[in-house]
C-alpha cells in the first residue's frame, strides 16, 4: 500500500493563492487610481490657480484701462482750460483796446493797439506750443508745406518757396496746418 502524500488543504491552497493574487491586483489598481486621483486633484488645483490669476490681471487690466481713460480726459480738459485762461487775458486786451479806440482818432494808435494784441496772441500761443511752419526762402517739404502754385523763375533755386499765401502751424512734431505756398520752378 502506498500512501500517497495527500494534502487536504492542497487544493484550498490554490484557491488562496489566486485570491491573494486577485487582491494583489486590486490592491494595484486602487494605487493606480489614487495615484491617478491625485494627479487630476493636483492638476485641477492648479487649473483654479491659474484661473484665478487670469481673473485678476484680466480686472487689473480694466481697472488700469478706465485709469488711464480718465487720465486722458482730465489731461484735455486740463489743457483746455490752460489754453482758455491764456486766451482770456488777449480778450480783455481786445475789449480795453476797443473801448480805448472810441475816443481816438489816431490811426497810428490803432496800429500799435493792434499790434500789440497780435503780439500778445501769438506769445500766448507760443507758450502752448504753437510754432509757426518757416516757409519763404526754404526748400519746399511735403511734410509741412502745400505747394498751390508754381512759377518759373531764374531768380529763385528750383523747389524753393518764394511766397507764402497761408502761414502754416505746428504743435511739436505734429503738423496742425501746413503752410500754403508759392514754389519756384526752372525758368
Amino acid at each position: 500500500m502506498t500512501i500517497e502524500n495527500s494534502n487536504p488543504f492542497k487544493n484550498e491552497d490554490v484557491v488562496v493563492n489566486e485570491e491573494n493574487t486577485n487582491t494583489e491586483e486590486i490592491k494595484e489598481e486602487v494605487e493606480e487610481t489614487s495615484v491617478e486621483e491625485n494627479k487630476n486633484d493636483k492638476l485641477q488645483e492648479e487649473y483654479d490657480k491659474l484661473n484665478q490669476q487670469y481673473i485678476r490681471l484680466a480686472a487689473d487690466f480694466d481697472n488700469y484701462r478706465k485709469r488711464q481713460e480718465q487720465e486722458r480726459e482730465n489731461l484735455i480738459r486740463f489743457g483746455t482750460e490752460t489754453t482758455l485762461k491764456g486766451l482770456l487775458e488777449v480778450l480783455d486786451n481786445f475789449e480795453r483796446g476797443q473801448k480805448a479806440l472810441e475816443k481816438v482818432e489816431d490811426c497810428e494808435k490803432v496800429k500799435e493797439s493792434f499790434n500789440l494784441v497780435h503780439k500778445q496772441v501769438c506769445e500766448t500761443l507760443g507758450k502752448l506750443g504753437l510754432e509757426e511752419i518757416k516757409a519763404i526762402g526754404e526748400e519746399f517739404d511735403p511734410n509741412f508745406h502745400e505747394a498751390v502754385m508754381q512759377t518759373p523763375t531764374n531768380e529763385h533755386p528750383e523747389n524753393t518757396i518764394i511766397t507764402e499765401l497761408q502761414k502754416g502751424y505746428k504743435l511739436g512734431d505734429k503738423v496742425l496746418r501746413p503752410a500754403l505756398v508759392n514754389v519756384a520752378t526752372e525758368g
